[in-house]
């Protein structure tokens, strides 16, 4: 026997065993079963049962009430798990350890800490145990350290070498140090709040630095740990610079400066500490002293003379020896006084083309002098002048030189200008520009046109004369050097050449001629339609004629229909223009013109146009209920033109004779409805017409099939009487029915066989008689529009048990003598009148078998007997009247003898009889003759 947990074996016995599972924990869940040997030769298996242990708390948890905990302050150790709620009233019991000792033992489950005060840089381990009571499950938490954390406290900032002042270059080495604070530290060292190193945990808490002249300053230290920074006291380092050669600057700027100016002498040096004396020397002559405590230079204010000028220098010291600026020279000069301008020319008064000479001089000043000229502010030249002199310059006038002068004099020391002299230049008045100013780009009659006269050049006052063609127009005097304007309303006749003059004294000048159209403007156009006869046609060319009988030319015609360009024409000449168009039905409507040589388009009032369209060849349908034509069906005859202005009147043909006519006032087809007899066979055609010519249309065939008539039934044998072996002859023929025809026999409603008449009239089947073909035949005529039956016709044989004959003879000769009146009835009824003269007679085939009064023949075995053939009524066609005829078949070598049974017979002896004739037909048994009697009923 073996036991089994998840496919592993856990024990193996030779009898049955039991497992005891003593403490059973989560390592204990799995699916358990057991197998053996049965008899040495067969192993078997027992079921599976799944054991799952459930736990009775979890592993425990270790939490501080502080983390991080704070130096001086208890911490709270709290060991948490969690009971099921059935299982609450289980006690557990807490320990608590520190690296490996017990530091608590009971039923509670937090432990308090009161005094962490240690800095060790290894903290230690802390642990708890949960266990059901002082032997059951025993279950402990993870191990975990707490640190204390103690505050850095503040840090003291060193410098070495030691002093408050050391010299640039030197190296300075900066140490931070705090005395107590948990591990790690951050240190940084600041100048002026600004971080210059940031020191990381693991680095020295020193800071070496070379010094510069920048690095003087309050210097600090910061020490954080986490627990908030700490900083140190401010410890100030002076860096001693000595000073650098001093610059001398002169203000104003410059090697001149005029006699009694304040000249303020600068001297910087610009690096040393301070404190800096300056002194200042001129040609070796000390000026005054004065020494700084910060930065930036001195400056020595000195009002100078013309004893001032010379070389002048400064020096600065602050304790590591004078440094000496470079030397500045010195010049005081005598400012120049006011100049005089003066103007002389070679005549009275200036003209345009004269040489006038500008002198300009002022009577004081140290040279050299500098002498400007002055036209409007706008420099004309200059000259230097190195001795008490003044300066000239040579003007050639034009109109442009007229205007106010003056002089500038400069020596360096401020430029004097002179006061302005006036000078007037004459110029003659040049050829003058004729303008014309149009209110658009093209004169157009009624506009107000300005004539524009200016002279470029020419002194005012001006007199300015306008012509046109010569002709003296107006004039007009301009005070100014602008031009003169004449406005002028323009006509037609206002075309032509204009020009102006100017005239200032000094000789009139004209201009060149400007040339002037006046366009006048297209009138409203007239349309004309030019069509070659009386009404337009489709097909016709018509002609579009578009006039404005006012209007400069070029005058561009554009014709319009229906809004829509068609064409337009451009003309030279005052004539109109045409445009021709062929005419297609789309054409009709309303056409204009337009008339327009720039300025504006007019446009004719509209014309309207209507384009007749001759009918087109139309197209004849015909329009049947079913795939074929029958006789009775009613047919629609439709003939439409595709095209063709209204009205059109539609003419029908059947084999070119008019049928009808039918008129369509709005266009499109139209109908014609016909019942079909057999005489509506044959060719149809229609006619379209609207005034311009018939069309015909195409001749469209029509058939009309008519049914077949029920058939009638002929049953010929050799003999009076029938009789087996005999060959008799089955003949069915319908009277009305279009061919094909196909025919089909019956014996008792039982199929004989078929035969088709392809060209009508009607068909036989030939039968060899046995004593089972005794009974009633009759057929069918058929040619796809229905099949029609015959009457019945029996057929009876001599030689068979039993005779008819005698009693049916007698039964009807009786009969027919004691009923006169209802043999005359059955006369009519067999014959019927006619409904009326010339009308279908009442035995029309058309018709029910039933209508057909037919007697059947009767054969008896007795050969004296005459056979009765059928009677058929036949229409006379005079109208009134109905003939009877009965045919008696006698056998050869008999006479012919009255037959008082039949109903000729009997008719024969109360009307008058109006034929017998003897004859033999084809059909008739060889050896015999044949009686045809007829009775005439008026």
């Amino acid at each position: 026997m073996t036991l089994h947990r998840q496919g592993e074996v856990l024990s193996v016995s030779d009898e049955s065993s039991e497992l005891r599972i003593e403490q059973a924990s989560l390592r204990d869940n799995g699916d358990y079963h057991c197998s053996g040997f049965k008899n040495g030769c067969c192993s078997y298996f027992s079921n599976t049962i799944n054991i799952k242990v459930r736990e009775l708390f979890p592993r425990p948890v270790l939490t501080a009430s502080l983390s991080p905990s704070v130096s001086g302050k208890s911490v709270t150790l709290t060991c948490k798990t969690q009971l099921p709620p059935l299982r609450s009233d289980v006690k557990l019991w807490f320990r608590f350890f520190k690296d490996g000792h017990v530091l608590q033992s009971g039923l509670e489950s937090f432990l308090k800490i009161s005094t962490l005060t240690t800095r060790s840089r290894n903290s230690p381990y802390y642990w708890c145990e949960a266990q059901r009571g002082s032997s059951g499950v025993c279950k402990q938490s993870q191990k975990s350290q707490l640190r204390v954390q103690i505050p850095v406290s503040r840090p003291v900032l060193t410098l070495s070498p030691h002093g408050a002042s050391v010299p640039e270059g030197y190296t300075v080495t900066l140490t931070c140090k705090a005395e107590s604070g948990s591990f790690p530290i951050l240190y940084q060292f600041l100048r002026e709040e600004v971080v210059i190193q940031k020191m990381e945990p693991t680095q020295s808490m020193k800071s070496v630095m070379s010094l510069r002249a920048e690095h003087s300053g309050n210097y600090y230290c910061t020490a954080d740990n986490g627990l908030g920074a700490q900083r140190s006291l401010p410890v100030y380092l002076t860096v001693t610079v000595p000073v650098s050669r001093p610059v001398l600057t002169l203000s104003p700027h410059g090697a001149s400066v005029p006699e009694g100016y304040t000249v303020t002498l600068t001297c910087k040096a610009e690096r040393g500490s301070p404190r800096i004396l300056y002194k200042f020397y001129h040609e070796n002559i000390s000026l005054g002293s004065r020494s700084v405590l910060s930065a930036g230079g001195v400056s020595l204010r000195v009002t100078v003379t013309v004893q001032d000028s010379g070389n002048y220098f400064c020096t600065a010291d602050n304790g590591f020896g004078p440094q000496r600026s470079e030397a500045k020279s010195l010049s005081v000069k005598v400012p120049v006084s006011r100049p005089i301008l003066t103007i002389r020319r070679p005549r009275s008064q200036a003209v345009e083309g004269d040489v006038v000479e500008l002198y300009c001089g002022a009577w004081k000043g140290s040279p050299p002098i500098l002498y400007r000229f002055y036209h409007e502010d706008n420099a004309l030249g200059s000259s230097w002048v190195y001795n008490r002199g003044g300066a000239s310059f040579k003007l050639p006038l034009s109109a442009e030189h007229s205007g106010k002068y003056a002089c500038e004099a400069d020596n360096g020391l401020g430029a004097w200008r002179s006061e302005t002299v006036s000078l007037d230049v004459k110029v003659p008045a040049s050829r003058p520009v004729l303008t014309v100013r149009t209110p658009r780009a093209q004169a157009v009659e009624g506009d107000v046109v300005e004539l524009r006269c200016e002279a470029q050049r020419g002194s005012p006052p001006i007199l300015y004369r306008f012509y046109h063609e010569d002709n003296a127009l107006g004039s007009s005097r301009v005070h100014n050097r602008g031009g003169a304007s004449f406005k002028l309303p323009l006509s037609a006749e206002h075309s032509g050449k204009y020009a102006c003059e100017a005239d200032n004294g000094l000789g009139a000048r004209r201009s060149e001629t400007v040339s002037l159209n006046v366009t006048v403007p297209a009138s409203r156009p007239v349309l004309t339609v030019r069509t070659p006869r009386a009404q337009a046609v489709e097909g016709d060319v018509v002609e579009l004629r578009c006039e404005a009988q006012r209007g400069s030319p070029p005058i561009l015609y554009r014709f319009y229909h229906e809004d829509n360009a068609l064409g337009s024409s451009r003309v030279h000449n005052r004539e109109g223009a045409s445009f021709k168009l062929p005419l297609s039905a789309e054409h009709s409507g309303k056409y204009a013109c337009e008339a327009d040589n720039g300025l504006g388009a007019r446009r004719s009032e509209t014309v309207s146009l209507n384009v007749t369209v001759p009918a087109s060849r139309p197209v004849l349908t015909v329009r049947t209920p079913r795939a074929q034509a029958v006789e009775g069906d009613v047919v629609e005859l439709r003939c439409e033109a595709q095209r063709g202005s209204p009205p059109i009147l539609y003419q029908f043909y059947r084999e070119d004779v008019p049928l009808r006519s039918s008129s369509a006032p709005s266009g499109g087809g139209t109908s014609f409805y016909l019942s079909l007899t057999t005489e509506h066979s044959g060719n149809y055609s229609c006619e379209a017409s609207n005034g311009l010519g018939a069309q015909r249309s195409e001749v469209v065939s029509l058939s009309v099939i008519v049914p077949a008539s029920h058939p009638t039934l002929t049953l010929r044998a050799p003999g009076a009487q029938a009789k087996v072996g005999d060959m008799v002859e089955l003949h069915c023929e319908a009277q009305r029915g279009s061919p094909p025809i196909l025919y089909r026999f019956y014996h008792e409603d039982v199929p004989l066989g078929n035969s088709s008449a392809p060209s009508g009239g009607g068909a036989s089947l030939n039968l060899s008689l046995t004593a089972e073909h005794s009974g009633n035949y009759s057929c069918e005529a058929d040619n796809g529009l229905g099949a029609r039956r015959s009457e019945a016709v029996p057929l009876s044989m001599s030689g068979l048990t039993g005779s008819r004959s005698g009693p049916i003879a007698t039964g009807v000769t009786g009969g027919l003598f004691s009923t006169l009146g209802f043999g005359v009835v059955a006369l009519l009824l067999y014959c019927r009148l006619p409904r009326k003269a010339g009308g279908r007679p009442t035995s029309d085939p058309s018709r029910s078998p039933s209508d057909s009064d037919v007697r059947e023949p009767i054969y008896h075995n007795a050969p004296v007997w005459l056979e009765l053939q059928p009677v058929y009524s036949n229409v006379n066609p005079k109208g009134g009247e109905v003939v009877c005829s009965e045919v008696q078949r006698i056998p050869q070598g008999s006479r012919p003898a009255a037959n008082p049974d039949s109903v000729l017979g009997l008719l024969r002896t109360h009307l008058p009889s109006h034929g017998q004739a003897a004859s033999h037909r084809p059909s008739d048994p060889p050896g015999s003759s044949v009686i045809y009697s007829q009775v005439k009923v008026a």
